[in-house]
């Protein structure tokens, strides 16, 4: 394929790093208390979470200078290697357990998380299939059929983890980029009703999930249990008011919010920096999605649209159930906030992801 090049999206680019510096920012401070009692260092989790943007910006950069539908004809290889990845994961020896699930390989902080990459690479693969098969899915046997079937085989991997925020942001994802494709909403509705069944079951299968169900509802059901965690969360945005008590000046990362330098970071982030600050944070969230619809829009064929569609899904569902999670609005499922949480597989990831789309950019008449 031959397109006119452009210079890459610099509004995108400039929105990515100004997230990136906000996240390393943040990390620090939500985690200087943890990391100073656990560590005796102050800036250990800042130090990995600079380290991993480091590797994930190099990475972008790389990614974004090469050409995305180059990313096409290897979708069938990544994919592969991520479910063998998704399998090893699940035997015992091999696979590492954290926090109750069995989701990374590797050995201390050398070690990644497969259902990330799984995320990513169901998107190449599922942009390409789309783009070849527009036409059929509209048919519920011979086009959304073969989609569900895909979709779901990686969601049954990662739930046997289990990780139910990771395949739920996957599935999300996949099924938003099916819709647009031109999927007909009959099968949607009915897939919808199908899909509140199954979540009902999956939470019924674990008690550890019913418990999250019942603490979302009422957390000072069990304050000390599973409602512990929202509770801190709250008790830390409250106080932030509308300008917040200042970096460095949360009270809530005393030993009160466990791990707040990973999925409850927007609440550190809200106490110190007050509904401005949060306000403002979701303000770039927002602009990084308008820039990613407008790459999609204007991409010169079906593969970049819907590989493009599929990358500012993935962010936004994140986004959109992480700060649900934070502020009590949705069960607690355990996913990151783009850019801002700390973990070396997410933020990689992510970051390697906004370089393909960074790349579409280049060929998008945006």
């Amino acid at each position: 394929m031959s397109a006119k090049k452009f210079a890459p999206d610099y509004v995108l680019l400039f929105l990515i790093l100004s997230l990136l510096a906000i996240g390393v920012t943040m990390v620090y401070s939500a985690s200087e208390v943890w990391a100073q009692y656990r560590f005796n260092d102050a800036f250990f989790f800042a130090k990995r979470q600079l380290l991993f943007a480091i590797v994930g910006l190099i990475a972008m950069t790389l990614i974004m200078n090469v050409e995305y539908w180059t990313w096409r004809r290897f979708s069938k290889t990544v994919i592969i290697v991520c479910f063998v990845l998704l399998i090893l994961v699940l035997i015992p020896g091999i696979g590492m357990v954290r926090n109750g699930s069995q989701s990374w390989i590797g050995a201390g902080a050398f070690s990644i998380q497969p259902s990330e990459f799984m995320k990513l690479a169901m998107i190449l693969f599922l942009a390409g299939y789309l783009a070849e098969n527009q036409k059929k899915i509209i048919s519920f046997k011979s086009g959304l059929l073969p989609v569900l079937a895909l979709v779901f085989t990686p969601f049954a991997l990662i739930m046997l983890q289990p990780d139910l925020g990771t395949g739920t942001v996957m599935v999300g994802t996949c099924l938003v980029m099916t819709f647009i494709s031109g999927a007909r909403i009959r099968h949607f509705v009915m897939l919808g009703f199908l899909g509140l069944a199954g979540f009902a079951a999956l939470v019924l299968s674990a008690p550890y999930r019913i418990k999250r169900i019942t603490s979302f509802l009422d957390p000072w059901s069990d304050p000390l249990g599973s409602g512990f965690q929202i509770i801190q969360s709250l008790y830390a945005i409250g106080p932030g008011g509308l300008f917040g008590l200042g970096i460095g000046g949360s009270r809530q990362k005393y030993y009160y919010l466990p791990e707040p330098q990973t999925d409850f970071i927007f609440a550190i982030l809200a106490e110190e920096l007050g509904f401005v600050g949060g306000a403002l944070l979701l303000l770039l969230f927002a602009l990084l999605l308008w820039r990613g619809i407008r790459i999609a829009l204007g991409a010169p064929d079906l593969f970049g649209s819907f590989l493009a569609a599929g990358i500012v899904s993935m962010a936004a569902i994140q986004v959109t159930i992480n700060i649900g999670v934070v502020i009590g609005l949705m069960p607690v499922t355990g996913i990151t906030l783009p850019f801002l949480s700390y973990g070396g597989s997410s933020l990689t990831l992510m970051l390697a992801a906004f370089g393909i789309l960074l790349n579409i950019s280049r060929y998008s008449r945006h």
